[in-house]
């Protein structure tokens, strides 16, 4: 495995309104291409009420999106038409011809408008070269020409189609950056929670902008999440998505210092954005949790201890993906509890950046050095650390 594929062996996110240091874990140093968010903790000075004046990343924002929105129709195209088409990674996690469509298209836009940008990106294009590749590599290529917003200038900013599926391999590849804690990077995942993916449950198109390894700009594409930021979280939601505008599919944003918002999936331009915050909850025994749906991604047994202690009954929300943080980040959900399954586990930057800033925006803050992800309201937030210290320290 190149070293720019390895993972992230410290997770810099950890959430808390809601964040807990996991002292429990030895770290190590961070690999090149991965140490993306190695500096990122915001100065206190952020968290005061005093004005500052930011950097606009308006632009960065709209493309982002716009981006964002035509890959996840890309995706969803992929789903109704070519779902069982996979292929294996040498990680054995499943790769869908959506992975790399919704990469081209990503990059591409990102080309046209930021061409002296870096970009981080899960997939890269060999398994598509060559004859072994080719009929692959020609059903990526009919989606990615073939998928248009409808709506010209939000093409035009965008900057239209690839030229040619040898472009389009060049482009996916054009992901490989080196990455480190200096400059414009970029970090993709095309499609995060490819098994929900394909089993027609939660994933997400997922983008964020580091800029001196910090977070700046997030988003991400929620295709089988309702609408409406009200709807309560519940098990299976989205099985019942369609594609009928208005009713499912949402993009999350954020920008540092001008808070989260969700919008309307639509095929077209950029819907109405709708300001999202994190739900405050006076009695934690009737907080609503999720955790991903993989056991080997976090600690279900530790999970469920924790609940318990905090006399939480509901059984847990399983879903894939960085859906859970836009889906804490609204306040459809109250917690969401990430805990390593072992001492060497690890975590990948694209995973987390978009849905990182998204739910810190909404309401939370980071730490360094952590291991783990907690996210909880800030009214029982020091009970969830508590609770979940209790059950961690039983496992020294």
């Amino acid at each position: 495995m190149p070293a720019w594929k390895q993972p992230l062996t410290l997770l810099t996110l950890l959430i808390s309104l809601t964040i807990l240091a996991f002292s429990l874990f030895n770290t190590t140093s961070l690999l090149p291409r991965l140490r993306l968010l190695s500096s990122h903790i915001l100065p206190a000075s952020f968290y005061s009420t005093t004005t500052t004046t930011m950097t606009s990343y308006d632009h960065e924002l709209n493309v982002a999106l716009l981006a964002v929105q035509r890959a996840t129709l890309l995706t969803k195209s992929v789903f109704h038409s070519h779902a069982k088409g996979t292929l294996n990674k040498s990680d054995a996690s499943p790769v869908t011809i959506g992975d790399f469509g919704a990469q081209a298209l990503i990059i591409s836009a990102l080309q046209h408008n930021f061409p002296d940008d870096e970009i981080v990106a899960e997939e890269e294009a060999k398994d598509l070269r060559g004859d072994e590749g080719k009929t692959t590599r020609e059903t990526v290529w009919d989606l990615v020409k073939g998928t248009k917003l409808e709506d010209g200038k939000a093409e035009e900013v965008l900057g239209g189609a690839l030229k040619s599926d040898e472009s389009m391999l060049d482009t996916i590849d054009k992901g490989a950056s080196q990455g480190g804690s200096k400059g414009r990077i970029w970090a993709i995942d095309p499609i995060d929670g490819t098994k929900g993916f394909l089993r027609g449950g939660q994933y997400a198109v997922c983008l964020a902008l580091m800029v001196d390894g910090d977070v700046k700009v997030g988003v991400l594409g929620c295709p089988n999440l309702p609408v409406s930021d009200s709807e309560p979280l519940k098990e299976g939601i989205g099985a019942d998505a369609s594609d009928e505008e208005g009713k499912f599919g949402v993009l999350f944003s954020a920008v540092q210092g001008k808070g989260a918002h969700s919008r309307a999936f639509s095929k077209a331009g950029l819907q109405e954005a709708h300001s999202i915050q994190m739900s405050p909850l006076k009695n934690i025994s009737d907080a609503t949790f999720c955790e991903s749906v993989e056991a080997g991604h976090s600690s279900q047994g530790d999970a469920a201890a924790i609940a318990s202690k905090l006399g939480i009954t509901k059984p847990s929300v399983r879903m894939d993906s960085q859906a859970k943080y836009g889906s804490i980040a609204r306040g459809a959900g109250d917690l969401y509890l990430r805990l390593p399954v072992r001492k060497d586990y690890v975590e990948k930057i694209w995973d987390h950046a978009a849905g990182d800033l998204i739910v810190r925006e909404a309401g939370g803050r980071t730490l360094k050095e952590n291991k783990g992800v907690i996210a909880a309201p800030k009214d029982v937030h020091s009970k969830v650390i508590e609770a979940v210290k209790e059950v961690l320290a039983g496992k020294q």
